[in-house]
C-alpha cells in the first residue's frame, strides 16, 4: 500500500454507526451496506475531489452519460477478519490492475494508486467493525465507476466517478449448482468486452440466467459466440473441473475474464505438485467425460463464489448427476486451504494477504 496522505482525502464521518442494528450472521449477499463510502472525481484525466463520506444515494441527471451508453466498470474483493482480529485484504493489487485493464477498453480514465489503494484502504479502516469474525464471513468490496458527463451523444464521457461501497457478507451460494449448457445466448464474443468486468456484461446474461432458471438451473455454462463448441464461464465466475485426476480449466483470454480467485486456484494446485491444464475444453469433451464417468468434480470459482460445487450439468435434453459432493477432494481441499490462509489460521505462502 502507498503511504497515506491524510490532507488528500477529505473525511466525514457519520454521527451514529449502523453497526448496532445489523446481525453479520444473517445477511443476505449485497443487501446491507457499512457507514460509509469513497469516491473521487476524473475530469479531463484528472482525479479530484477524494472523500469519505456517509454511505447514502447519490444525485444525478437523467443525461448522465453512463444511463445511455452503458460506460460503467467494477470490481469486487474482500477483506476478512483473521482469528488474530485483524483485517486483511486479499490480493488487492490484482484488482487494481485488472480494474485498470477494464477502463482503458471501455474508453475510461485509469485510477492511480493514490486514488484506488488509499481510498481503499482508508475506507475499509474507517468500517473495520463491520468486516465479520466468523466462517464463511467477509466484507465484500465492491469499487466502481461511471461516466458522468450530462450529455446524450455517442462519445466517450469527459468526466467520471470512481466510488468504493462495501457490504458485508456470507457465502453467495448456499448449496451446489444445477448448470446447463449454454447453446443459443451469447456471454461475449472475440474482440468484445468479456475480459472486462464490464457492467454490460452482467445485464446481457440476466435473461439467459432467468430463462435457465424457469427450465430448473441455477446458472449457466457459457460456450463460444461462434459455434457454441467451447465452454468458457459458469455464469458469473470462473469454471473448473476435474478430468482423470487433472485440474482443467478454460485459458483467460478476451472473451473471458482474468478471475483473480481463478489465478489463486491454479497457482495453488500447482504448488501441490498436481497436474493443471489451461486449455480450451470442447462441450463433446465435457460430455463424454460425463457420460464415461471421467468427470470428477465440477466446481465455479470466483471472488463472490469463492468455490461452488456443481452438482449436475444439463446439455440439450439431458441432465447429468456428477459424483456426490461428499466424496469429492479436490474442491473441498482448496476451498479449506483458502480459508485457513485468509483467516490466518495457516501461513500465507504466497502473499497473498494485505494487512489494512
Amino acid at each position: 500500500m502507498a503511504e497515506v496522505h491524510e490532507t488528500n482525502i477529505r473525511v466525514q464521518q457519520v454521527p451514529r454507526s449502523r453497526l448496532p442494528e445489523v446481525d453479520l450472521k444473517n445477511i443476505s449477499f449485497g443487501t446491507i451496506f457499512t457507514d460509509h463510502m469513497f469516491q473521487a472525481d476524473s475530469v479531463e484525466g484528472s482525479w479530484t475531489d477524494l472523500q469519505l463520506l456517509p454511505y447514502g444515494p447519490v444525485q444525478f441527471n437523467p443525461a448522465l452519460m453512463a444511463l445511455h451508453y452503458g460506460q460503467a466498470i467494477f470490481e469486487g474483493m474482500k477483506a476478512f477478519r483473521t482469528v488474530d482480529n485483524e483485517v486483511v485484504l486479499f490480493r488487492p493489487r490484482a484488482n487494481f490492475e485488472r480494474f485498470n485493464i477494464s477502463a482503458e477498453r471501455m474508453c475510461m480514465p485509469v485510477t492511480t494508486e493514490e486514488v484506488f489503494m488509499e481510498g481503499l484502504f482508508r475506507l475499509i479502516d474507517m468500517d473495520r467493525d463491520w468486516v465479520p469474525g466468523f466462517d464463511n464471513s467477509s466484507l465484500y468490496v465492491r469499487p466502481f465507476m461511471y461516466a458522468t458527463d450530462q450529455f446524450l451523444g455517442v462519445r466517450p464521457s469527459h468526466t467520471y466517478r470512481f466510488a468504493i461501497i462495501c457490504s458485508p457478507a456470507g457465502a453467495y451460494y448456499s448449496k451446489p449448482l444445477r448448470v446447463k449448457i449454454e447453446k443459443h445466448y451469447t456471454r461475449s464474443a472475440k474482440g468484445g468486452i468479456g475480459y472486462a468486468k464490464a457492467a454490460a456484461n452482467y445485464g446481457l446474461s440476466l435473461l439467459p440466467t432467468k430463462l435457465a432458471q424457469e427450465a430448473g438451473f441455477d446458472q449457466i455454462i457459457w460456450t463460444d459466440a461462434v459455434n457454441h463448441e467451447y465452454v468458457e464461464e459458469a455464469g458469473t465466475a470462473n469454471f473448473m473441473f476435474v478430468i482423470d485426476g487433472t485440474l482443467v480449466t478454460p485459458p483467460v483470454k478476451d472473451t473471458i475474464l482474468k478471475g483473480i480467485t481463478r489465478d489463486s486456484i491454479v497457482t495453488l494446485v500447482r504448488s501441490w505438485g498436481m497436474e493443471v491444464q489451461e486449455r480450451e475444453v470442447a462441450v463433446s469433451e465435457l460430455v463424454e467425460a460425463m457420460e464415461k464417468g471421467r468427470l470428477q468434480e465440477a466446481f465455479a470459482v470466483g471472488t463472490a463464489a469463492t468455490v461452488t460445487h456443481i452438482s449436475e450439468i444439463g446439455h440439450e435434453d439431458r441432465v447429468y448427476r456428477l459424483p456426490a459432493v461428499e466424496k469429492r477432494e479436490l474442491a473441498p481441499r482448496i476451498l479449506e486451504t483458502l480459508n485457513d490462509i485468509r483467516y490466518g489460521r495457516a501461513e500465507d505462502p504466497f502473499g497473498w494477504m494485505v494487512k489494512v
